[in-house]
């Protein structure tokens, strides 16, 4: 039996409870889901792409959902078609959000006619990561805002500086 598997990509930096809230509906949906930190070489991160990823997977095993974290530089397009991935799903949180979505839908249409991309509504609060990474600046707590497993990434490069 074919497995229906999707992959919801981000930067996620860090990975935020509206982003869980994501993999947990497309949980509901797909059989496994793929969270992709897709690696922008050109911009710096705020936080090492690998202990996000172990905080990412960590943070979905203790919900008992059925997700594969991983990381990748390149087109989502590619990675779907190379690993047999029919679902693209994309977290809304408003109107812009879906205008800029739809226009990556497109272009992602072009490069795989196979991809579909599924939106999703999230009910977290829509704390994005620029936001997280803003409290951070300040001093903020952001713990109430990230699955405890991010928590404990964030905390251990606050403890470093």
């Amino acid at each position: 039996m074919n497995q229906r598997i999707a992959l919801y990509a981000g930067s996620f930096d860090p990975f935020t409870n509206g982003h869980l809230d994501i993999v947990r509906k497309a949980s509901a949906l797909f059989d496994r889901v793929v969270v992709m930190i897709g690696v922008n070489v050109a911009k710096r991160r705020a936080f090492d792409a690998e202990a996000m990823r172990a905080a990412i997977q960590r943070a979905c095993d203790d919900q008992g959902l059925p997700v594969t974290a991983v990381i990748y530089t390149g087109l989502v397009a590619d990675y779907c078609r190379a690993h047999g991935i029919r679902w693209y799903v994309r977290g809304l949180r408003n109107a812009a959000d879906y205008g800029y979505e739809e226009n990556n839908a497109q272009v992602n249409r072009l490069i795989n006619p196979d991809l579909e991309t599924v939106y999703l509504r999230g009910d977290a609060p829509a704390i994005s990561s620029s936001m997280i990474r803003e409290l951070l600046a300040f001093g903020r707590d952001v713990s109430e805002f990230v699955p405890e497993r991010v928590a404990e990434v964030i905390d251990r490069k606050q403890e470093r500086r």
